[in-house]
């Protein structure tokens, strides 16, 4: 038996993964166990968890890998700042103290977090290669084109290349500063948004608004080539010396500065959304079928915080040159972890490597679980009132008449996610269907923006009757945006709302699951990955005759997706959830003990506003 754990640390998302003779068997971030929002310490309990879900010991692990080579990120670093100098002094003095004191320091620090038993040597690996083993090799393909995209690893922001059986070679990179994930962010950052965790809101933004800025931005702000590659025009940026995303000279070429945290969203901010993301599509398209080209693969993958983009992700199977996608569930730094730990055991211990069917990632289901029994000693412990279900139908059925009520129900059910998205397994649910719901949840039960869209899950073999794919087009890990079908949608008055007046227009018979566009961010749920969750799309269907509900993750704003019963029991006191069911054990909200004011803002005062 050969045990190797990847380990991501310090940066962004801490994150373990445990690899036992080439399977997956454990991944998690540390941020679901700690409770703060991408935590960056080192993954203790995420450790611990693999450890103990393999019956491990740290001294049995054979191999420890780490995400990314710090000494050469420290390199460009310093190569940055003496760049710039005097003008980086300041971010220079603040970056500084925690290198020197942890991050320059990893075996140490590793050592630490392994209690000192572990004797055996540290695998470093360069970043985009750990984002390249995670995208290829959990992947279907035997062989596919790679391309990885984020803000930055230890010089390269992007790097595309192949990969065949157990082996993966990268070809092309783009290096820092010229990085389409920090032009994304400082685009984050100037709406008003916090960066590396409100570009997914920038996205969700930008169907509000007209694109009316990109010849700005492709005139100023960068020089595109026909590859997809493309230089910044630094003078607009700040990142490289400052404590700031953009400078003066940005402000001066969008109308102002940037919009204050929390403050009222403007037409200017959703212009720039809409432009952002044009350009960011284009980019992703041109690298697409630059890497094409270049390997003349059927297949590609992705991973990187810019694979996050699940509307770049749509067009480029859309309108790019590939067959298909696969996108690594866990597409950020936390996936390093998962991505390090595959390419020791293929790429430096030669393992032969036999692609699965879907992928072998099991659903990205690698997070803890909890028995029934476990459920109910907590739940008796502190006088909650349920109903246990033994017959996996009756629940189903009793469940889906709940959604199909106009209910809300948290879903918490086998394995937690491994990634940013609840998959039915950590879930709020509800109906599609209803004309209130996306309001209700963002609103009541997420504390969050309005204009946020909802995802729909929908079951696999009847995607194509609802969403413009190819039948039974495969997304079961809600990285795809596709078009609601021309015949799923309800006649608009074009012209007659603006912005975020747009959301009172209903655009199908999915109101809670249409964008404003007409898009969705569509997760496919079959019987063979998803269980439970596929059973109680099959008695939604089979009650109501639609096979969409809406899933969103089981959190408030700020707060990391839950892991524990306890965890979710919280969250579903503290919010209007309706219903909460775990495993096979059903509460409530009538029957339960009210929240009081007071603990109801303790509870939210936990978590950071993102």
């Amino acid at each position: 038996m050969t045990a190797i754990l990847g380990i991501s640390a310090f940066y962004h998302d801490s994150a373990a993964a445990l690899v036992v003779d080439g399977k997956i068997v454990a991944a998690a971030q540390e941020e679901r166990f700690t409770r703060k929002k991408h935590d960056a310490g080192f993954p203790q309990q995420a450790v611990e968890y693999c450890l103990q879900e393999a019956g491990l010991r740290p001294e049995e692990i054979d191999h420890v890998g780490f995400y990314d080579k710090p000494l050469l990120k420290f390199e460009r670093l310093l190569e940055t700042y003496l760049g710039f100098v005097p003008a980086g002094f300041q971010s220079f003095l603040t970056a500084m103290p925690v290198w020197l004191k942890q991050k320059l320091y990893l075996p140490r620090e590793m050592n630490r977090g392994l209690k000192g038993v572990y004797r055996k040597r540290y695998i470093f690996t360069e970043h985009h290669e750990s984002h390249a083993a995670s995208a290829f090799f959990p992947s279907p393909y035997e062989e596919a084109a790679i391309l990885t995209l984020d803000g930055v690893g230890e010089w390269a922001t992007a790097s595309a290349g192949v990969g065949r059986g157990n082996r993966i070679t990268l070809s092309h990179e783009l290096r820092f500063p010229h990085s389409l994930g920090l032009l994304y962010s400082a685009f984050t950052y100037f709406c008003g948004f916090k960066v590396n965790s409100g570009e997914y809101k920038l996205m969700g933004l930008a169907p509000y608004g007209e694109p009316r800025f990109t010849r700005e931005i492709l005139e100023h702000l960068i020089d595109l080539k026909p590859d997809g590659s493309f230089r910044m025009d630094l003078s607009y940026f700040n990142y490289c010396t400052g404590l700031t995303m953009t400078s003066r000279k940005f402000d001066r070429l969008f109308g102002g500065p940037p919009r204050k945290f929390e403050s009222p969203l403007t037409q200017r901010e959703m212009d720039l959304a809409a432009s952002v993301q044009q350009v960011t599509e284009e980019i992703m398209l041109r690298m697409a079928r630059f890497v094409h080209a270049q390997t003349q693969a059927r297949f590609l993958c992705l991973a990187g915080g810019v694979a996050l983009n699940c509307v770049g992700n749509g067009r480029i199977l859309r309108d790019g040159p590939f067959e298909d996608l696969w996108i690594q569930p866990a597409a950020g730094d936390a996936g390093g972890a998962l991505g390090v730990a595959l390419f020791i055991w293929y790429q430096l211990l030669n393992q032969k490597r036999t692609p699965q069917p879907f992928d072998s990632q099991s659903g990205s289901l690698l997070g803890p679980q909890f028995e029934t029994s476990a459920i109910r000693q907590f739940l008796d412990g502190i006088g909650a009132k349920y109903r246990v279900y033994e017959d996996d139908d009756e629940l189903c059925q009793t469940v889906a008449g709940l959604i199909g009520s106009d209910k809300v129900v948290g879903w918490v059910q086998g394995r937690m996610e491994f990634g940013p998205r609840a998959l039915g397994c950590r879930s709020i649910l509800g109906d599609a269907r209803s004309p209130a719901m996306q309001s209700q949840m963002n609103v009541k039960i997420k504390f969050r923006e309005s204009f946020r869209p909802f995802a729909p899950s929908v079951l696999r073999e009847r995607v194509a009757e609802f969403f413009s794919v190819r039948k039974e087009q495969d997304s079961p890990y809600m990285l795809l945006v596709a078009p609601v079908r021309e015949e799923k949608r309800l006649p608009v008055m074009d012209g007659q709302l603006h912005g975020i007046d747009k959301l009172k227009q209903l655009r199908s018979e999915i109101p809670a699951v249409t964008h404003v566009d007409y898009s969705a961010r569509v997760q496919t749920v079959d019987r063979q990955r998803h269980g439970r969750y596929y059973r109680l799309l099959k008695a939604f269907e089979q009650q109501t005759g639609s096979p969409v509900i809406v899933n969103t993750s089981f959190n408030v704003r700020g707060e990391p997706i839950v892991c524990t019963p306890e965890q979710a029991y919280r969250c579903f006191l503290a919010t209007n959830m309706d219903a909460l069911v775990l495993e096979n054990v059903v509460l409530m909200k009538e029957d339960q003990p009210p929240i009081k004011p007071e603990e109801l803002d303790k509870y939210l005062a936990q978590f950071q506003l993102d």
